[in-house]
């Protein structure tokens, strides 16, 4: 009895050991990165800054855009924008375990000139995205998000103050600027990463410029509730001329930008075509008609910025007839298909079924390949170090720089969307923008200047007012930046009521996964819908 019952135990011990084996894989933590390479985790995090389907539906169709006037809303028919405040929380949140995943990394790496570029890469795209989360609701969990599959203490990280995590990613940028080593020879492990950088392809001087430019926006952003940390940030990039995205240097073009160009990284970014095809609620409005065009003739007589033509196009009749931004009780209804798929045909690309009012131009949203993601041009720095030299931030207030900058401002945002549009074509048909839209041979920045210039200003309120609006342009495929902007200055162009619009409410998941948490931060905000204001919001 006792041999066999030995017998058992051995063959029962073998078959426990055996199946431990076959269970490893089921064993291993699938939240975890046993198999990714430093490389592709980096190039996901970088294809995640694409905005999502749903976030471009729900939050910047429906709503931002809207908000910040730089279009109308024909009607409000999709109230159920938590699908996209839900996207956008769960892109930030489901990419930042690799984020934390490649710092753990790093930290053991030898130090070397290659890890530490990989390091600052990191830094930057981290900072990108949390602003651009952080900037829409306010308090969010930070620094103890991220970490719950290496340390289950930390699946219910506390909400940061936004101040907080402003202070933190303004130091991680600073940091990162300092440290890149573009003159070092290029040696592994950073010539396989940069393979996987489909933002600048390892280009270690464009991630230094890009550190810098995001220091300049978001010290801005905080400089009224901010104002000696803002000035000191400021300070440092202009007055020590670090370099930043150039839009113009001097008389030169140089239109640099911080983009994702989807065809160069051989995908279709389908997403903004089917957003605005399946929403069809938006249309040019008259508050942005009258920064183009100083009369409203429908025949476009008095359009004097040329990128009205790249950002709009006629109705069915090839009329400019914008939207009332305000529409009184009446207004007739918008008709139409202008954003069908039907239109990507040389032979139907004049059809839009009866369209009533001025539609977005059909190449900046069916164009799935040229048409870039924008994360930051380098017209919008000479506009934030416009503001600068007018109002003395960081540097001393001089008048003429400030003059110099809102040119190059207007010079390098009008040359960067034309040079923009000789690049768009269906992705269909393949005809291309200058097939179908010819842009008039006198309009070009000198004619924005003509109407806009620093010296048709009447005070240095109304030029401050030519910077916002010009910023705001420029800003046209990124209404996140432009709400940005009306809710921090207040100055942008509006027709009606004063903004009261002012940050999204969390999405209803917190309620399920870490209620705690959100119920403290909202009491400490003072509540959680859209009239309360976000930390920097003066």
């Amino acid at each position: 009895m006792k041999l066999q019952y030995f017998i058992f135990i051995l063959i029962t011990v073998a078959l426990l050991g055996s199946c431990r084996k076959d269970f490893e894989e089921i064993d291993t933590n699938p939240q975890g990165f046993t198999t990714a390479g430093d490389g592709p985790l980096f190039n996901g995090i970088v294809q995640s800054l694409l905005p999502t389907w749903n976030e471009q539906f729900y939050v910047n169709n429906e709503i931002l855009y809207a908000q910040t006037q730089q279009a109308a809303l024909t009607k409000a028919a999709w109230g159920n924008y938590t699908q996209g405040t839900e996207d956008m929380w769960s892109n930030y949140y489901k990419t930042l375990p690799a984020i934390r995943e490649l710092e753990k990394r790093f930290a053991t790496y030898p130090e070397s000139p290659s890890t530490t570029n990989m390091k600052a890469m990191l830094m930057i795209v981290k900072a990108f995205k949390t602003f651009r989360l952080t900037d829409i609701f306010g308090d969010i969990p930070y620094s103890e998000a991220g970490y719950g599959y290496q340390d289950l203490g930390k699946l219910y990280p506390v909400y940061d103050d936004q101040r907080d995590i402003y202070l933190s990613l303004l130091e991680d940028l600073a940091w990162a600027a300092e440290n890149i080593n573009d003159t070092a020879a290029v040696a592994e492990p950073y010539t396989t990463f940069a393979n996987f950088d489909k933002l600048f392809n390892g280009r270690r001087d464009m991630w230094r410029k890009f550190a810098n430019s995001l220091r300049l926006r978001y010290a801005m952003r905080m400089v009224e509730k901010e104002p000696a940390l803002a000035s000191d940030i400021i300070g440092e990039v202009i007055g020590n001329n670090l370099p930043v995205l150039y839009g113009y240097d001097f008389i030169t073009p140089v239109l640099e930008s911080a983009c994702i160009w989807p065809g160069a990284n051989g995908f279709s970014n389908e997403s903004v075509s089917w957003s605005f095809r399946e929403h069809n609620g938006l249309r040019m409005g008259t508050t942005i008609w009258q920064q183009f065009s100083s009369t409203d003739d429908p025949a476009g007589s008095g359009i004097f910025d040329p990128r009205a033509y790249i950002f709009f196009e006629g109705d069915q009749n090839e009329q400019w007839i914008p939207f009332p931004q305000i529409p009184e009780p009446g207004t007739p209804s918008a008709q139409g298909i202008p954003y069908g798929g039907h239109r990507d045909d040389n032979g139907n690309y004049h059809i839009k079924n009866n369209v009533n009012y001025s539609p977005f131009n059909f190449f900046i949203i069916a164009d799935e390949d040229n048409m870039p993601v924008i994360l930051m041009t380098g017209a919008e720095i000479h506009f934030i170090k416009a503001e600068a030299y007018l109002r003395g931030i960081g540097v001393a207030a001089d008048p003429t720089a400030a003059d110099i900058e809102y040119m190059n401002g207007i010079n390098a945002s009008v040359e960067w969307w034309m040079q923009l549009s000789d690049r768009l074509r269906l992705p269909i048909s393949g005809v291309k923008f200058t097939d179908k839209i010819t842009i008039p041979q006198n309009l070009s920045a000198a004619s924005v200047l003509m109407k806009f210039g620093s010296w048709n200003a009447t005070s240095d309120e109304e030029k401050l007012r030519f910077i916002h609006t010009q910023r705001w342009i420029d800003a046209f495929r990124q209404p996140w930046e432009a709400y940005a902007e009306m809710r921090r200055t207040r100055m942008t162009p509006r027709q009606g009521e004063a903004p009261a619009h002012f940050r999204m409410p969390y999405p209803p998941s917190e309620i399920q996964y870490n209620l705690a948490n959100m119920n403290n931060a909202k009491a400490k905000q003072g509540g959680d819908d859209p009239s309360v204001k976000i930390w920097w919001i003066p």
